[in-house]
């Protein structure tokens, strides 16, 4: 049964306010980059906060102000994975064995904040989006993700920095692009061996993820 849904208009939501310190928030995250590539990284990643990447051809929902929480904030015991609360929900938290449905935008930081797959370009028969389902819990989703779904309410709306060592660590993890290049460039950048040899290997799968908690069910 399902217990707790977001509404079924998605969102085109206006940018999150950018203030001075979400820059060393970001630098905070990357402080073993190279500098020159870090300089280009922080810019980029900067850019991220300053649109909104959700699809302007779905209803559009503004949050109220008091709504819109312009703090990131580090999520407990979660290695560092740093959120912003885009639109607090009002429905239930996931538990560890619930089943939850998501809609969410990837972005790689190291590839100036390309979006490499979006639940809503994944489109069913009738052509509504398909949102990604898995158990909280399974192990089967890259830990930045689980991290920031354990402590969202249903309805709500986050964006979420997930460092590389809460991020893909193989190939097997989930989400995974289904479109075979957008696999293959996300992952010859995150695990790539000339890179890594040259240090870069601490930075290259940094991501950026906003994520919609749709709903949940318990076993």
């Amino acid at each position: 049964m399902i217990l707790s849904a977001a509404s079924s208009g998605l969102l085109s939501l206006p940018p999150p306010i950018l203030y001075p310190r979400h820059k060393n928030l970001i630098l905070s995250t990357l402080t073993q980059f190279s500098n020159s590539r870090r300089s280009a990284l922080i810019s980029s990643s900067i850019l991220l906060f300053q649109f909104s990447p959700l699809s302007t051809s779905f209803a559009s929902i503004t949050p109220s102000p008091s709504r819109l929480l312009a703090e990131f904030f580090d999520i407990p015991d979660a290695g560092g994975v740093k959120a912003l609360d885009i639109r607090v929900g009002t429905g239930d938290t996931p538990a560890i064995g619930d089943k939850v449905a998501i809609h969410y935008y990837g972005r790689l930081a190291a590839k100036q904040g390309w979006r490499f797959d979006s639940t809503y370009d994944h489109k069913d028969e009738t052509g509504d989006p398909i949102p990604f389902v898995f158990v909280v819990g399974s192990g089967k989703v890259i830990s930045g993700i689980e991290a920031a779904i354990k402590t969202m309410k249903v309805g709500g709306l986050r964006r979420v920095i997930i460092p590389p060592s809460q991020g893909y660590q193989n190939t097997s993890q989930e989400p995974i692009p289904p479109n075979f290049f957008d696999r293959q460039r996300l992952f010859t950048t995150i695990f790539n061996p000339t890179r890594i040899a040259n240090g870069e290997g601490s930075t290259l799968g940094t991501l950026i993820f906003d994520i919609e908690l749709l709903s949940l069910r318990s076993p």
